[in-house]
């Protein structure tokens, strides 16, 4: 069903590699799984049977398993692994020291004009790559785990990243099913690991403080945001659940969220510039007009989720 003259090279087969050759294979590329421990390896074959099995059971794959993962080619050797990819995408340990080392063979090995991304979920481009003869064409592609579930995947150029390769980048992605989003500048940790991060800080606090237990906090979030979070982000909500949009919810809430950041030690005041820059944003996505029907887009999205739930319990 599919064909494709793509190959990217992956390295390192844990479980952020084994998961991005899923994704790779399923779009009809042919993988080239590379780790120096061939054990490891054959381990890597079987996950991805299995998690290609799991995939079919629930109708996401239009191939069988066995088509897929005939695609991946295991590799023992750093070399054979990138000569003529198009992409490569590194998935080794979340350590400097190695990914400095391995971005140094890579950028030895790979053609000049072959795109070298790393899946690190905090390290920047700028620490690993930035001494690299072919430095330009260096960036961070930090997926959601598992990527073929989990669609995101952040593209993190650094400043001496060049842009051909940051909207290069963007289309493969694009091209094999995933949703990449463009970061405007370097930061540790992204988009993802910072908005992951400031929910479990809070929630940390609130155990801490004896507010509420770990299950509850949970609750909150699966049976509460959560289920407005699985299709519509933080601004879209607040800008949803206020009529007039998400300015008039910064001059209502604004006040006690200021309150409640000062109590944690964090100033960042939702300043009137920087409401402003977010509401144009907001109204350039959805104008005031359309609010309504947007409202009611939210409320039949968690609808059918809860129609699928209740179908789910009485099966």
């Amino acid at each position: 069903m599919h064909s494709s003259a793509h190959v990217v090279g992956i390295i390192g087969s844990g479980s952020i590699g084994v998961a991005f050759a899923i994704v790779f294979a399923k779009a009809g590329w042919t993988v080239r799984l590379y780790d120096p421990d061939a054990e490891r390896l054959q381990v890597a074959r079987d996950e991805i049977i299995s998690k290609c099995s799991a995939l079919h059971h629930y109708s996401l794959l239009q191939e069988t398993p066995e088509v897929i993962s005939e695609r991946v080619v295991l590799s023992g050797d750093l070399a054979s692994t990138v000569t003529g990819a198009t992409l490569i995408q590194e998935c080794a340990p979340e350590r400097l020291e190695l990914k400095i080392a391995l971005f140094r063979q890579l950028d030895d090995l790979a053609a000049p004009s072959v795109i070298l991304a790393s899946s690190s979920s905090a390290l920047t481009a700028s620490s690993f790559a930035e001494t690299l003869p072919n430095r330009d064409r260096c960036l961070v592609a930090h997926p959601g785990n598992p990527p073929y579930l989990l669609p995101v995947v952040e593209i993190v150029p650094a400043p001496f990243t060049a842009a051909e390769y940051v909207d290069q980048a963007l289309a493969l992605y694009a091209e094999v099913g995933l949703a990449p989003i463009r970061l405007r500048k370097e930061v540790e940790g992204f988009v993802f690991n910072r908005l992951q991060g400031a929910l479990l800080r809070e929630a940390y606090c609130l155990v801490r403080d004896g507010v509420s237990s770990v299950a509850d906090i949970d609750k909150v979030v699966s049976q509460g945001l959560g289920l407005r979070w699985a299709f519509m982000g933080p601004f879209e909500t607040v800008d949803l659940n206020t009529r007039g949009g998400v300015g008039s919810h910064a001059l209502k809430m604004g006040p006690a969220y200021a309150r409640m950041g000062a109590e944690r030690g964090q100033h960042d005041p939702w300043t009137a510039d920087l409401v402003a820059e977010v509401e144009a944003q907001r109204r350039a996505l959805v104008p005031l007009e359309d609010w309504e029907t947007r409202v009611a887009w939210r409320d039949r999205a968690l609808m059918e989720r809860a129609r699928d739930e209740v179908q789910r319990k009485s099966r």
